[in-house]
């Protein structure tokens, strides 16, 4: 029932707010179709924009964090949904806006949420592990390349990484890089070059597309098939925005064609730049280097001792002189005392010496068999004796004195 006012007689806006509540209030739960615009999450709430997929109508939205999250594949800006919705009114600020009661994906939402499972369970698997990702040669003998014929995608890898450094030779396979035998042609083409011994990395590129068209790119064959090939792969699908499954696996992802070339092969003209800094710096250093030495030589050459050698051999001439004087010296002061002191000793030795008895008038007698006789006991008459001298010995024989 319409309010009844006048300008003698006007509601208060408290009552045509809580009127035009209680008219929101009694639509019921409907379901609407439209596109996420804006997400904000917040703790238990998440606050959306809904905008009309054709017309310019925007409408703000609430729901329970627990209805995102229970999605198969997780929402954003640009989602296609379907919602059932409960109209609203908050009286006190007098705004509208949609309660959110259940979301179901559309069109590509299905899609994402099938892709998102299957990436969850690859993931589990290990596939996208970083620590099984491959380096790339730092320039390849041959670089493999599966691309559509004729191709953009193929023309920006050949062209730039031949600009960056023109010897770099390709092993081209063109394929269905679009539709449902896209997948099949692919892993065929990545076999041939994975089993190529002059490769060394491989390039699955193409440009662009919807969700649809970068489909093959996520099939899970594919993936499996770039896991166990031997040989490095580089991805470059689509844009930076486009990430398919084939980037998470292959051992790097290029966000386009042309960044998979510049990944692919160094730039020459840095290389030669660099090449030449680094002969420039080897240079310096070798230079630096002998130079010091040279210094050092110098210093050497000047001390006195590499200056004048001699002076060195005169010092060491000079000591041995001196010790060969002190050796002199000491063996002629040795020799005298020992001159002495054999002096001595022989004065002593001929002071006891029985020769210097015998000279006296003294003679020592012997029995034939050396004894000498001290006794007259000793020989008896007819005992034959030596008598020994000075300068001699006598025989002489014992005969009894007449007394």
């Amino acid at each position: 029932m319409a309010l009844q006012t006048s300008p003698d007689s006007p509601a208060a806006l408290r009552t045509i707010s809580t009127a035009v509540g209680d008219w929101i209030g009694r639509l019921g739960a409907v379901w609407v179709e439209a596109e996420i615009s804006e997400l904000r999450r917040r703790p238990g709430t998440c606050f959306l924009t809904l905008k009309d997929r054709v017309a310019n109508v925007v409408v703000s939205a609430t729901c329970h964090a627990a209805i995102l999250d229970a999605l198969p594949a997780p929402v954003g800006p640009g989602a296609h949904v379907v919602l059932q919705v409960k109209p609203a009114y908050y009286v006190p600020r007098g705004s509208f806006a949609l309660e959110i009661r259940e979301i179901r994906l559309q069109g590509e939402g299905i899609l994402a949420a099938r892709l998102e499972q299957l990436r969850h369970a690859l993931a589990a698997e290990g596939l996208f592990a970083q620590e099984r990702k491959r380096p790339l040669p730092f320039l390849p003998a041959g670089i493999g390349l599966i691309t559509a014929k004729d191709s953009a995608a193929e023309r920006d890898v050949l062209e730039n990484a031949r600009l960056r450094w023109p010897g770099v030779r390709f092993v081209v396979r063109h394929t269905v890089m679009q539709g449902p035998d896209s997948a099949r042609d692919v892993i065929h083409s990545l076999g041939v070059l994975d089993a190529d011994p002059t490769v060394d990395v491989v390039v699955i590129s193409r440009g662009g597309g919807s969700l649809e068209d970068l489909l093959p790119f996520s099939d899970e064959g594919l993936v499996r098939a770039v896991f166990e090939a031997r040989t490095p792969v580089v991805s470059a699908i689509g844009h930076e925005q486009d990430v398919p499954l084939l980037d998470l696996v292959a051992d790097v992802r290029a966000s386009t064609p042309t960044d998979a070339a510049k990944r692919l092969v160094p730039d020459v003209v840095d290389e030669l730049a660099g090449l030449g800094q680094a002969r420039d710096r080897m240079r310096r250093v070798i230079r630096g280097h002998v130079d010091h030495e040279a210094h050092r030589l110098d210093q050497l050459r000047s001390r006195p001792v590499l200056a004048t050698p001699s002076t060195v051999i005169d010092a060491a001439e000079a000591i041995v002189a001196e010790q060969r004087e002190r050796a002199r010296r000491s063996v002629t002061h040795r020799l005298d005392r020992a001159h002495d002191e054999i002096g001595h000793h022989l004065a002593r030795v001929r002071a006891l010496s029985p020769l210097a008895t015998l000279e006296r008038g003294y003679a020592v007698a012997q029995l034939t068999d050396g004894t000498v006789v001290t006794r007259i006991g000793q020989a008896p008459s007819g005992t034959d004796l030596t008598l020994k001298l000075t300068d001699g010995a006598v025989h002489v024989r014992a005969v009894e004195e007449d007394t």
